[in-house]
């Protein structure tokens, strides 16, 4: 530790001052929340094989292949200062993931959470064989504009690529969608996020990199984007007080939300797919990269369970597609939304979020799988 602080000290006399750096925070001390749990942390690798294993004999009953992840963690943060400030949290993670593949099809779920005991990997297992048993010997269909029903995952991993943008640095550098359109209402008036690190669904340390406690965000009120995450360096900048956004330093993004939750509303997916008289429903999405990012225009691809809706009924599995879609546009055309869960995804951070039925999506093209 020694050797550490002697060239924290050595490298920081080799750079030259930094004009917008403010002095070490000192302030008040965050409200603790509970995260850590001892059936988590006492998870051993005997016990997480005997999951994987009742999980895998599922897959194989249905006669297909499974790959998956499950990890435990525990860690302890804490942030300290001269300045007197003294910031710990302490925090259990468990993760399952399972994929089910079938010669011409595959399924997958998955989750996360402080308690071991939130989730069911068997239960897990039997939706992934579930989706590659219905959506096998899969159907190619002209891409256009459809009527979608986005499970959780589908709706975080494309809506989570927009929260970078809620930054206090981000509009200031005329990189965010943001920039501009301060007091607009962008989305539909049934679009409400907040970040909440207090929320009970929610994962993660009560303060930020520096050390300053978080507070509640109301990210977006009836489709209006409203507050910012501000670092406080951002946050002294602009005359604002910072939120408990920051990350570490040195960094070069400032700030983002970190427990996003999108409020959701009563309906099931099951009554989602009812009210549709032709549609998509999608598991998953993956390799989802930016087209235009003051539109806020997102490509990627359907995976792992892709379904036709007619008439309000799954009918057959359909073959993937790509998508280019706008989620401005996709955010102000939501009908329906399921009540919010705690969702995992694999191309955005786990948030709280809800499935949403969704009219006008545009998918592109057929991919080859």
């Amino acid at each position: 530790m020694r050797i550490a602080v002697e060239e924290a000290i050595h490298t920081a006399r080799c750079v030259d001052p930094d004009p917008d750096l403010p002095p070490l925070f000192e302030g008040a001390q965050s409200d603790p929340v509970e995260r850590y749990f001892e059936a988590t942390a006492a998870c051993t690798p005997e016990d997480r094989a005997r999951a994987v294993r009742d999980a895998i004999h599922e897959v194989e009953l249905a006669g297909q292949n499974a790959a998956g992840i499950f990890s435990t963690e525990s860690s302890v943060e804490a942030i300290l200062n001269s300045r007197g400030v003294f910031a710990s949290h302490a925090e259990t993670m468990a993760r399952f993931s399972i994929t089910a593949m079938a010669e011409d099809s595959s399924g997958w779920a998955k989750a996360s959470a402080p308690h071991r005991g939130a989730f069911d990997p068997v239960a897990l297992a039997r939706r992934a064989v579930r989706k590659a048993v219905e959506s096998r010997a899969p159907r190619e269909i002209e891409p256009g504009r459809y009527t979608v029903v986005l499970e959780p995952p589908a709706v975080l991993d494309l809506v989570g690529q927009m929260f970078g943008d809620f930054s206090g640095t981000a509009v200031h550098d005329m990189r965010s969608f943001l920039t501009g359109r301060t007091g607009e209402r962008l989305f539909g008036e049934n679009i409400h996020i907040t970040d909440d690190v207090f929320h009970p669904l929610q994962a993660g340390a009560p303060f930020d990199g520096e050390g300053v406690p978080r507070t509640r965000l109301n990210l977006v009120m009836a489709g209006a984007p409203g507050e910012l995450a501000w670092c406080r360096s951002a946050a002294a900048r602009a005359g604002v007080a910072p939120t408990g956004h920051g990350f570490p330093l040195p960094n070069e993004i400032g700030e983002a939300p970190a427990n996003v939750v999108v409020q959701g509303g009563t309906s099931s997916i099951d009554q989602m797919i009812a009210s549709t008289a032709r549609g998509i429903l999608v598991t998953r999405l993956w390799y989802i990269r930016e087209v235009d990012p003051y539109e806020k225009i997102m490509t990627g691809m359907t995976r792992d369970g892709t379904f036709l809706i007619e008439d309000g009924k799954l009918v057959c599995g359909l073959r993937n597609f790509r998508f280019n879609q706008s989620l401005i546009e996709m955010l102000n055309n939501v009908e329906d939304m399921s009540p919010e869960e705690r969702s995992s995804g694999e191309e955005a951070p786990d948030m709280v979020v809800p499935a949403m039925k969704v009219r006008d999506f545009q998918f592109t093209e057929v991919t080859r799988f």
